[in-house]
């Protein structure tokens, strides 16, 4: 049996007593909300107020109490400083289930106040987008945020986006950056060389002195970057991946204290080099979670494979998070796999449902639908077709 979740933001409901009628029209009972996301100017076509909200920078959307370090987030000038509980509380009072949505790492306003705790490439240029998890305080303020997003507000799940590391992948302001590479140079631009993360090469494997073998990995990418057929160095993949683990499960404690009982989705990707909103999954991270949200925005063959390769595996994973059921018996607890797709362009209005239906044959056993706030009124058909036409 598949299940259906549909994204949205706290200001697609306030405001707009209508919303929680068309989340149920279009046959969803789950609302994925977001509680701490990154800047975006987004469209509100259907709202009865406002037709756009310029979300100028990263927010929390939760007035909170939390004692943070440095890296302190912003609260919303645009919607209420408290946006996520009010939203939450209407979408609850109306018989709905509430998902809280946490962005981790990608925020760029913190990255630029902060540069020494941002990624840095190769060439040695910031990406003030991305925080990097090798730094115990990105950590620490994850963690944090995850526990002022869930604090005193009652949620039926929790779905982590960009827990681990992102790279050069980034959509800008007029972005400029399309073909510039070939896969394997986006790849090695999206490793960290900040001077955390060369120093923790050595621990994985370099034989070398800690300051030669780094120069020589950085010597690597760049020959990688400019098109010489050499492989990544296995050393920087243990090291990201040993990176986000820590980061993970600082994170999944964080988030089962302020929120017992949640289930827990996190944003990601078969592939173990996948940086960004999805990171390459570790090999424990999916039996430390309840769902995989594997992005399927592409109505591709590629995007069914991507599926089924998170159906490979989450298998090995399914009984690594043993619980009890209520005779206190132990059960092994299976991982979902969460097919994230759009009813919005670039996927044609024809080929949403044939793509959605190509999802779960592969594996999908939910879908989560983008976005609930931004499609016009002629593509919020496309959400009852979806689950009226999947069974």
């Amino acid at each position: 049996m598949v299940s259906f979740a549909g994204h949205a933001y706290p200001w697609d409901v306030l405001g707009d007593p209508a919303f929680p009628a068309r989340v149920a029209d279009a046959g969803l009972a789950t609302v994925t909300l977001a509680a701490a996301y990154h800047t975006v100017r987004a469209a509100t076509p259907l709202h009865p107020a406002h037709q756009l909200v310029d979300a100028r920078h990263s927010a929390l959307y939760r007035r909170s109490s939390v004692a943070f370090g440095r890296l302190r987030p912003l609260s919303p000038s645009w919607t209420d400083p408290d946006a996520f509980a009010l939203a939450a509380s209407a979408l609850k009072a109306a018989g709905l289930r509430v998902n809280a949505w946490i962005v981790l790492t990608h925020n760029s306003a913190l990255g630029s106040a902060n540069p020494d705790l941002s990624v840095v490439n190769c060439f040695g240029e910031r990406y003030p987008y991305a925080l990097c998890p090798a730094h115990e305080e990105v950590r620490d303020y994850c963690a944090n945020l995850a526990t002022a997003a869930l604090q005193d507000v009652a949620v039926d799940g929790v779905s982590l986006e960009a827990c681990g590391q992102l790279g050069v992948v980034h959509m800008g302001h007029h972005e400029k950056t399309d073909d510039a590479w070939t896969a394997d140079g986006l790849r090695a631009l999206s490793v960290c060389c900040c001077p955390r993360c060369r120093s923790s090469w050595e621990l994985f494997g370099a034989s070398q002195g800690s300051s030669a073998f780094a120069s020589s990995v950085v010597q690597r990418l760049q020959a990688i970057v400019r098109g010489e057929p050499l492989p990544l160095p296995p050393e920087v993949l243990a090291a990201r991946h040993a990176h986000t683990d820590l980061l993970r499960a600082q994170v999944l404690d964080a988030v089962r204290t302020a929120a017992p009982g949640a289930e827990i989705t996190l944003h990601g990707s078969p592939d173990p080099w996948a940086t960004g909103p999805s990171p390459g999954l570790t090999p424990t991270a999916a039996g430390d979670v309840d769902a995989i949200l594997v992005p399927a925005w592409p109505t591709t063959e590629a995007t069914a494979a991507l599926i089924r390769a998170t159906r490979a595996a989450v298998e090995p994973a399914a009984p690594a998070r043993p619980g009890l059921d209520a005779a206190g018996s132990q059960e092994a607890r299976s991982v979902t796999v969460d097919a994230y797709l759009t009813v919005l362009p670039p996927a044609g209005a024809d080929a949403v449902l044939p793509h959605a239906r190509r999802l779960v044959d592969a594996g999908a056993q939910r879908l989560s639908l983008y976005h609930l706030g931004l499609a016009a009124s002629w593509r919020q058909p496309l959400f009852a077709q979806i689950t009226g036409g999947i069974s």
